[in-house]
C-alpha cells in the first residue's frame, strides 16, 4: 500500500519578522505556529507520520513543542536551504518509504491550511505519476519595480499563480529532483521548481486563499483571525 509521509522544512530564522525567536515558535491562537501546522497533518488520516528539518543548532524545539503527538514525529537536521533541509529530510526517511509512497512538503510557517485542501490534493493526486500543487490565481495587478522602487512594467498576471504547500510528489522523483537542484549550485525556493527542472509535469489544484505563509509580524493577527473565524464555524 502506498504511503502518505509529510515533512516540514523548518530551520530558517524568518529575518523578515524582525522576532527573537524562528517565527515556527511564535504564539499562535493558544499554541506555537508549528503546532498548528503538525495538528493539521496528523488530523489527516492518509498522513503516516512526519518528519521536521531543524537547524543543528536548534534550541527551540523541545521547548516550543509541547504534549505528546498522535503520530510519529522525526527530527532531521536542516541545511543551508530548503532544498537541502528537505533533502536531508527525504535521505532520513530511506528505510521508511519506498520509491512511489509520496512525500507531502509543507511550510513551518504556513497554520492555516484547511484540511479539505490537504484531503483534496491527496484525494486527487493519490493516482498520479508525479504529483502537483495547491495554488491560487493571482487576483492583484502585477508590477515590475527597479532597485529605485520605481514601476518599470505592468505584467500580464493571465496565468500567473501563487503556489501553496503542501506541494506532494513521489519520493524517489523528488529525491532525484533535489539532488539534480543541489548539484547545479542554483537549489530551489520549492519543491514544484525542483520537479519542472527535470521536465516533470506538475499538476496545480486550485486551494483556499486563506492559506497564508507568516512572513511579516501583521501576518501573525491575520492567521489568528482566519483560526478563529474557522472555529467558530464547526466542522
Amino acid at each position: 500500500m502506498v504511503r502518505y509521509w509529510a515533512v516540514i522544512p523548518a530551520a530558517g530564522s524568518g529575518a523578515r519578522m524582525g522576532s527573537p525567536i524562528p517565527k515556527q515558535y511564535l504564539a499562535l491562537a493558544g499554541h506555537t505556529v508549528i503546532e498548528h501546522v503538525l495538528g493539521i497533518l496528523e488530523a489527516d488520516p492518509h498522513v503516516a507520520g512526519v518528519t521536521v528539518a531543524v537547524a543543528g543548532d536548534d534550541p527551540y524545539w523541545q521547548r516550543y513543542l509541547l504534549g505528546p503527538r498522535e503520530k510519529p514525529v522525526r527530527i532531521a537536521t536542516g541545511g543551508e536551504t530548503r532544498a537541502h533541509s528537505v533533502l536531508n529530510a527525504l535521505i532520513s526517511l530511506r528505510d521508511e518509504l519506498k520509491p512511489d509512497d509520496w512525500v507531502l512538503v509543507h511550510d513551518a510557517a504556513r497554520p492555516c491550511l484547511h484540511p479539505r485542501d490537504l484531503s483534496l490534493l491527496i484525494q486527487t493526486l493519490g493516482a498520479d505519476p508525479v504529483g502537483g500543487i495547491l495554488a491560487r490565481r493571482v487576483p492583484d495587478t502585477l508590477k515590475r519595480v527597479n532597485d529605485q522602487q520605481q514601476v518599470t512594467a505592468t505584467l500580464d498576471r493571465g496565468d500567473v499563480w501563487r503556489a501553496f504547500t503542501p506541494q506532494m510528489f513521489r519520493y524517489r522523483l523528488l529525491m532525484e529532483a533535489l539532488e539534480a537542484a543541489i548539484r547545479s549550485g542554483d537549489p530551489p525556493t520549492d519543491e514544484a521548481s525542483a520537479m519542472e527542472r527535470q521536465k516533470h509535469e506538475v499538476r496545480v489544484l486550485e486551494g483556499r486563499s486563506d492559506n497564508i505563509k507568516i512572513t511579516r509580524p501583521d501576518d501573525v493577527a491575520l492567521a489568528e483571525a482566519i483560526l478563529a473565524h474557522r472555529a467558530s464555524e464547526g466542522p
